[in-house]
């Protein structure tokens, strides 16, 4: 049995060979396993016990991996290559005051993610891959002690290649000069999620994939009339952190920007689109705990920007968005009667506020779009209807033509 103990912040173990192997850039000889390793609940458990934390993961097999701690949140993390979490609820093997949430997804170059969410400063004390099961399988035993924040922020460092960072942005284009209609609009589409945050996912529909297949049909759609000009955050099914999404749009000097979803509630609480426009305090509930679950996305990446306003001085993004709101509220209005006349299918309250990251560029006119929701069959039916995507399309395309003669026609006004 191989048995490796670990009593620092930062580890990559390589347990396929007889003798493990340190590496600090996250490879590894995961290219001899023949499939993913898969995770065990029944045999898995994250437990307190008195001032530490324990956590046991039982995996179908051994796998490189990587342990570390990362500050603001608080937060273990553990890298695999790879484990398929596909189908998995790691709620249900969470019975720790010292744990508010696990999170797991694919990371970068065949790796994929495990964190958990502490509640409290916790300091690494050891961290071992047993291996050497009569069926092939290991188990990782982690456990953790309480620690002052000073101790933990000065030991919560990630190995190279473990944060995704967002790109840095040195010289923003100056903002667009508001549109008059003389020139074609330039809508930037947000795909919502991919990569290592692949959404909501209900029988096998996955709203990140669902999302950029609209976005990139909505484009389309837009381009045909000759009227707008389309910019999408992602083209591909990658992470983007929720800021660069933001910078994005002003790289593009955008006139809008629409950030496209079809989260997943419990079933038979939500049905139909809805739209949404920035506001710190939420329309409901629902809309609050939907903006939380999109922002604790970039959790998974090792950065949380989700408090970060877009950096801009807070009195001049105040001016701005005595500017802004009115225009965006509008612009939600029109999409929300464009939807209505094209598909009729909307949420019981089809306009609704919170406090969503991507809504948060004080000089954009910004808007979120629940196309539907996942955890709806009649929605789910919908969203992969390709005739249904293109009536949604159309609808959309209509509020936002609408929108733009109407906003035009102020800016009119407000020059003379």
């Amino acid at each position: 049995m191989s048995n490796v103990r670990i009593f620092a912040v930062v580890l990559v173990g390589l347990l396929a060979l007889s003798h493990p192997v340190a590496a600090t850039d996250g490879g590894g000889s995961g290219d001899s396993l023949s499939a993913l390793a898969r995770p065990d609940l029944e045999r898995s458990e994250i437990i307190d016990i008195g001032d530490n934390l324990q956590m046991t993961l039982a995996l179908s097999q051994p796998v490189p991996w990587r342990i570390f701690t990362l500050d603001d949140p608080a937060r273990l993390v553990v890298d695999f290559n790879a484990v398929d979490w596909s189908g998995q609820d790691m709620q249900a093997i969470l019975f720790s005051d010292y744990v508010s949430e696990v999170l797991t997804g694919p990371f970068l170059n065949d790796w994929t993610r495990l964190v958990l969410r502490l509640s409290r400063p916790m300091a690494l004390e050891t961290a071992a891959l047993v291996t050497g099961a009569e069926d092939g399988g290991a188990t990782l035993k982690v456990q953790m002690r309480t620690v002052d924040h000073e101790t933990f922020a000065a030991s919560a460092i990630a190995p190279p290649g473990a944060v995704i960072a967002g790109a840095p942005v040195t010289d923003l284009p100056p903002p667009r000069a508001r549109q008059r209609g003389g020139r074609p609009l330039v809508v930037v589409l947000d795909p919502g999620h991919g990569g290592i945050d692949p959404g909501a996912d209900a029988e096998g529909v996955i709203e990140a994939h669902v999302m950029l297949r609209f976005a990139k049909d909505l484009r389309g759609v837009l381009e045909e009339t000759g009227r707008f000009r389309v910019v999408l955050t992602r083209e591909s099914d990658v992470f983007v952190p929720l800021e660069e999404r933001v910078t994005v749009a002003r790289m593009a000097r955008a006139d809008v920007f629409l950030s496209l979803h079809a989260d997943a509630l419990a079933e038979g609480r939500a049905s139909g689109a809805t739209v949404y426009t920035l506001s710190q305090e939420a329309s409901d509930e629902a809309s609050r705990v939907l903006a939380e679950r999109h922002d604790r996305a970039d959790l998974l990446a090792g950065l949380d920007l989700s408090d970060q306003d877009d950096v801009i001085a807070g009195v001049l993004m105040d001016m701005a968005r005595r500017n802004t709101t009115p225009r965006a509220d509008r612009l939600a209005g029109k999409l929300v009667a464009g939807l209505a006349e094209r598909t009729g299918d909307l949420h019981k309250r089809p306009r609704l506020r919170a406090g969503f990251s991507v809504l948060k560029a004080p000089d954009i006119p910004s808007a979120l779009i629940e196309l539907g929701f996942l955890s709806s069959a009649h929605d789910r039916a919908r969203l992969t209807d390709p005739q249904w995507r293109h009536l949604a399309a159309m609808g959309i395309r209509d509020g936002l033509l609408q929108w733009a003669r109407e906003d035009a026609a102020e800016a009119e006004l407000l020059r003379q």
